[in-house]
Parts: C-alpha cells; structure tokens; sequence
C-alpha cells in the first residue's frame, strides 16, 4: 500500500455502527480487500491521531442482485472494527 486513504476507503455509518461507536469505542470502516490489521492499524493512527487497540477485520460477501431475468452479484468487501483508548475519539466521524 502506497497511502494511508488507498488502505481506509471510507467510513461505515449506520445505526448498529453509531452504537458501537458511543458504547464501546469502535469505529468502522470500509477498508481495501488486501489490508492487513497491522496496517489498518498504522493507517488509522497516522490519519486520525489517536491510539488503536485492537482491530478485528471481516469480509462481507456481496449479495445478489436481478435485473429482470438477469442475475448477478455485488463485489465483496471487507470491514475493519477499531477500537480506540478510552477517552479518544475521530472528530467529524459520522456527525450529521
């Protein structure tokens, strides 16, 4: 990976992930498919500033998807979970 923004494509914001973020510290992120945790890692410390403990990563499998008779699927993706130390947070993260 040559950048930190080609490693975290954007940020995942729903309901489920808004609790996470609030309860538990975790923020989630849509991430490149060949990330590996410890550069998910770097690539969030470098470009929010704050301190990561731990990252658990998954890979979301694309749904299908018709068109008329025509059927076929979605891309697959992968998702990052990162929790932050206490007391840290992303500022303009999900805010509306």
């Amino acid at each position: 990976m040559s950048t930190y923004h080609a490693i975290i494509r954007h940020p995942s914001i729903t309901e489920k992930n808004t609790q996470l973020r609030t309860g538990q510290n975790k923020y989630v992120f849509d991430v490149f498919p060949k990330a590996t945790k410890p550069q998910i890692k770097e690539a969030v410390e470098k470009l929010f500033g704050v301190k990561v403990l731990s990252v658990n990563t998954m890979v979301v499998k694309g749904k299908l998807k018709r068109q008329g008779r025509f059927a076929g699927y979605r891309s697959n993706w992968k998702k990052a979970i990162v929790r932050l130390a206490a007391g840290q947070t992303i500022s303009k993260f999900g805010e509306v």
